[in-house]
């Protein structure tokens, strides 16, 4: 296995359109880097370039200790997996597994020995001898996978491979990919706009947005001290509820932020700044409390619940706020009616405040 280093990578299109910009990233030996982002963000393209399918405009890419801008695909050291299984349909599960060896000449007793090895690890080996229609999506998945482990890659790269699987395959095969990292101890790179793919998967994951990575790390950190508001809002579901505000300091020195001119929320204390005049504040759902009216801080009305069984989550309109408030309850409290008044408290230990840039301050 291998470490790769994206040494401020470029990649700008000849009508000088630039989709990667001045990116730098070190991936260790043996881990497992999510690159997460919305459609367009410059992360598939990134996996394209490690992959020697996209060219390289600016920077070096280092896998182990060689400068591979130049080196071809398939002299990289990488396998890579992609969206859709590829196989050949003509092939059984054996022979689409062997091809890319024999193709490179490998003598058959290793092609045989490499083939059942992965097949062994994935659970293929009573599938060897069918054709990819007699299998389910996951097995083909796994066919794929397989495929790449036999050619015993430096580097695995993975461009949205569950995507075109149902919930309950993705959940089955987030497993089996979790459990191929351990056993493999490989370094793999893995592509995916899902935020819970990156968060169960990830060792560290790294957020992309319009070329740019904005915060790497693991994802407990992304998820409780984001950089940015992009960060902040892009890690959750539902997504963290962002409320634009005015900052100031009361008479005896506490900070509020105040929402659409009415509703006053009190920040945390200690020695972080006001992040100016004004900006926006943030607060995930299962961090709000929800009570009855009057008795709480935020009065609020209730516009929808959304009950999905271990849980509820109840959508509220705050005062001085157009966009309902997101609160996640535990079943037994997702009783509430629409309509009906409560009151809401933003504990200030979990209030989150940007500037006017989207940074965190608080």
């Amino acid at each position: 296995m291998a470490k790769v280093a994206l040494q401020k990578l470029g990649k700008r299109y000849d009508d000088g359109t630039e989709v990667i910009r001045n990116v730098s990233l070190d991936i260790e030996d043996g881990e497992f880097m999510v690159f997460v982002g919305p459609s367009g963000c410059g992360k598939s393209t990134m996996l394209r370039m490690l992959a020697g399918l996209e060219d390289i405009t600016q920077g070096d890419l280092m896998i182990g200790e060689r400068r591979v801008n130049d080196v071809a695909p398939s002299k990289r050291g990488i396998s890579m997996v992609f969206q859709s299984y590829a196989l050949y349909p003509h092939m059984t599960v054996y022979e689409n597994m062997a091809f890319g060896l024999k193709l490179a000449g490998i003598n058959r007793d290793e092609v045989d020995r490499s083939v059942r090895q992965a097949a062994e690890i994935l659970k293929l080996t009573p599938l060897l001898t069918r054709r990819p229609k007699a299998l389910s999506g996951g097995q083909r998945q796994r066919v794929a996978i397989g495929r790449a482990i036999v050619r015993k890659p430096e580097v695995f790269l993975f461009d949205e491979p569950l995507s075109n699987l149902d919930a309950a395959l993705r959940v089955q095969m987030r497993i089996e990919l979790a459990r191929l990292h351990s056993q493999l101890n490989a370094t793999m790179i893995y592509v995916t706009h899902d935020q819970v793919e990156a968060m169960t998967l990830g060792d560290r994951i790294a957020v992309f947005n319009g070329g740019v990575i904005e915060q790497v790390g693991p994802p407990l950190e992304l998820y409780n001290r984001p950089a940015n508001r992009f960060v902040a809002t892009f890690l959750g579901s539902p997504s963290m509820n962002i409320m634009p505000a005015e900052f100031a300091v009361d008479a005896e020195g506490g900070r509020k932020a105040i929402v659409g001119g009415v509703t006053a929320v009190t920040l945390g204390d200690g020695d972080r700044r006001i992040p100016g005049a004004s900006g926006a504040i943030g607060i995930r759902a299962e961090h709000i409390e929800l009570g009855v009216a009057g008795t709480l801080d935020v009065p609020g009305r209730t516009r929808l619940v959304e009950h999905l069984g271990e849980m509820a989550i109840a959508y509220i309109e705050i005062p001085g706020h157009d966009e309902p408030v997101a609160v996640k309850l535990k079943a037994d409290q997702g009783d509430i009616q629409i309509g009906q008044k409560v009151g809401l408290r933003f504990p200030s230990q979990h209030v989150f405040a940007f500037d006017a840039n989207g940074t965190t301050v608080y």
